[in-house]
């Protein structure tokens, strides 16, 4: 039946061979835009991995979005608190990195495009696990780039949790990248010795001519008059990633290139005075109310024995301590190093009874959702850093800004420095 079918002619459309024409699509472009991605798609990958170990979900289930990751959360560890910028480094090379990468993924799939026509589209078992893995590999990078760039903007259309779809979806298409890699880098090492680049840089419109036929079918059978040459390829794509770089990476660099960060998620400058830095979402957006935070509010602190239940007049009669530590998200966007007082989360641990606490659990009175109750580490308690903070830059918190107090953390991602903190419990 197989042959029958393979002996009929190609639908009409995309399936046939002449129906791709461009005298530029070959290996050698081909393996130059893959080269790219072959060096960007792994970093992706690491940085990736990293910032979900940042959210210590091997600590406690109110930390894991993903509680059936098995044996993918093999590499997990406890998250440090040194350098305090780490995790605004990490997100910042992620999410920057990912923006900047598409124009290169989308030359890259445009170089490929007659390869998702072949016909037959399945000749041998062989043919369809090597087809297999290329619609994993496709399919797997549209979903994990269109995924990452919408949660950037904070746009959630997601059937479910960001996390758990990124996650799960980037452990797929990693596997099926790395079969691609295994089974064409040896193609792709010759494809790129077979020309050389400053040679193609060179080349003008009229020496522009197809490469010679590849067993891959990249090479048009029938190629049209050239419109363009590899060197305005490449040129094309690689302005197109300078653009992107340009107003992406302001957000997570900072200083004066934050004024270029046009792609940027929203409530970059809520406000005027000290409080006006980046947040994500504000107290109305939440539910959080004034009736939640005015003058009812309490903090309950529990430990060993009775819990303390303390006003923030008590809390500001405390002896304060300061730390200088920007907030940093997942959206790859973070602040300058804000100045924060408040009382060291080790010196209500002791007061708790509890000075050599393994974790905290930190609960706040925004209305049940996601992240409203996370657990830290021992090792986040312990830093002379990590804040109850109740001021910011010499002013009190505004009620966006998680008024009458929150945690502060260095290293720790902005979801889990809590706002609108009510309880914190120490455990051993």
């Amino acid at each position: 039946m197989a042959q029958r079918v393979g002996e009929l002619s190609p639908p009409p459309g995309p399936f046939r061979p002449g129906f791709w024409r461009s005298p530029i699509r070959g290996p050698w472009l081909t393996s130059v835009f893959g080269l790219v991605l072959l060096i960007g798609i792994p970093l992706l990958f690491v940085t990736g991995l990293l910032s979900y170990a940042s959210y210590n979900p091997g600590l406690s289930p109110l930390n894991d979005e993903t509680p059936d990751k098995d044996a993918l959360g093999f590499y997990l560890f406890s998250w440090p608190t040194h350098p305090y910028w780490l995790y605004r480094l990490l997100q910042g090379v992620h999410v920057t990195l990912g923006v900047v990468l598409v124009p290169v993924l989308l030359a890259k799939l445009w170089s490929v495009i007659p390869k998702l026509f072949e016909w037959l589209p399945v000749r041998t078992v062989a043919h369809g696990l090597e087809r297999l893995s290329l619609l994993m590999l496709v399919g797997g990078v549209i979903f994990e780039f269109v995924t990452g760039i919408l949660n950037i903007q904070l746009f959630y259309v997601f059937p479910g949790s960001f996390y758990r779809l990124h996650f799960y979806g980037a452990w797929v298409f990693i596997a099926a990248f790395v079969v691609h890699v295994s089974l064409r880098l040896g193609r792709m090492t010759r494809a790129l010795r077979s020309r050389s680049l400053t040679a193609e840089l060179r080349t003008g419109l009229a020496r522009t001519v197809p490469e010679p036929p590849d067993p891959d079918g990249l090479v048009p059978a029938a190629p049209a008059a050239p419109t363009m040459t590899r060197r305005g390829a490449l040129g094309m794509v690689g302005a197109g990633s300078l653009l992107l770089l340009v107003v992406t990476a302001g957000q997570s660099i900072g200083g004066r290139l934050r004024a270029t960060a046009l792609l940027a998620p929203h409530n970059r400058r809520p406000g005027s005075g000290p409080n006006a830095f980046q947040i994500n979402k504000t107290a109305a957006a939440v539910g959080v109310t004034p009736h939640l935070v005015g003058p009812d509010w309490r903090l309950e602190i529990r430990g060993r024995g009775p819990a303390l239940v303390l006003t923030r007049a008590q809390l500001l009669a405390m002896v304060q301590h300061t730390a200088a530590l920007p907030i940093a998200c997942v959206e790859g966007w973070s602040t300058e190093d804000q100045h924060w007082s408040g009382l060291r989360l080790a010196g209500l641990a002791a007061l708790a009874g509890m000075p050599d606490a393994g974790s905290v659990l930190v609960e706040s009175v925004q209305p049940p959702g996601p992240f409203t109750r996370v657990v830290l580490r021992g090792n986040q308690i312990r830093d002379p850093r990590s804040l109850l903070a109740l001021r910011v830059n010499g002013a009190d918190l505004s009620l966006d800004h998680g008024y009458p107090a929150r945690v502060i953390v260095p290293a720790n991602p902005g979801v889990h420095n809590t706002k609108w903190v009510g309880r914190l419990t120490f455990r051993a």
